[in-house]
């Protein structure tokens, strides 16, 4: 009975607290980082998400207000709040709010050796400067030993998708990625080039529509063997 009791009084004391201060909470006492483009699905419980789109609606709907449109007689902006929410959080940057994809590894049971690229691959991300798009082309090259995880090509598009999924910087992000590829692989080697056009440059600031960034992560051999890299990279289409 007072096992009961205490649990209807701790539900109590929840009641009012916004979900999104509860999954902080849970983010600090756990010490860990909660910047723009970290993965906080771990700290969020079943039907939270959906708790937290409500959350955002009405915080969006409030911006909308700040800025002066009548929401409620403009019929392209009554529902708008709602769709900026689901847009952020089940879209854009749902690699925020989502456990990573799962990914089959198999051995390398015929002991490939070979370097192998993936790409281009189409990613969208959003920079954490103006919440911009981000829209650009990665390519992957892996030198794998017979100690190496092997994973579909699909995999490789599902792992940066997730990585991107969220506000990034374009530097930042290949970083990431990079990780998270060597971790599931353990190649020899890995390299990785992402071009991009960034919108906060283009549709905002010096309006430039034709300047695109150009970032590479080189790891393992790739970093010693420079044949090895001017082979990738002179294998990587439309980019000799």
């Amino acid at each position: 009975m007072l096992m009961k009791a205490q649990d209807s009084m701790d539900a109590t004391s929840d009641v009012g607290i916004p979900v999104s201060v509860k999954i902080r909470e849970r983010v600090e006492a756990a010490r860990k980082r909660f910047h723009s483009n970290d993965n906080i699905a771990a700290f969020i419980e079943p039907g939270e998400l959906e708790q937290l789109l409500d959350e955002v609606e009405v915080k969006m709907q409030g911006v909308l207000d700040s800025m002066v449109i009548d929401t409620a007689s403009d019929h392209n902006t009554s529902d708008t709040a709602r769709r900026v929410a689901k847009m952020y959080l089940l879209e854009v940057f749902r690699g925020r709010y989502v456990k990573q994809p799962a990914i089959t590894e198999f051995p390398n049971a015929e002991h490939l050796n070979e370097l192998m690229i993936v790409g281009p691959i189409t990613v969208r991300s959003a920079c954490s400067h103006h919440f911009c798009p981000v829209i650009g082309k990665v390519w992957i090259g892996i030198m794998p030993n017979e100690h190496t995880n092997v994973i579909g090509l699909s995999k490789y598009a599902r792992l940066a998708e997730w990585v991107m999924g969220r506000p990034q910087i374009q530097e930042e992000a290949v970083v990431q990625l990079a990780d998270l590829i060597m971790e599931k692989t353990q190649p020899d080697g890995l390299a990785i080039v992402m071009e991009a056009s960034h919108y906060c440059m283009a549709w905002r600031g010096v309006k430039d529509m034709d300047a695109k960034m150009i970032n590479s992560v080189m790891r393992g051999v790739f970093l010693k063997d420079s044949a090895l890299r001017r082979e990738f990279l002179a294998l990587i289409p439309g980019r000799n």
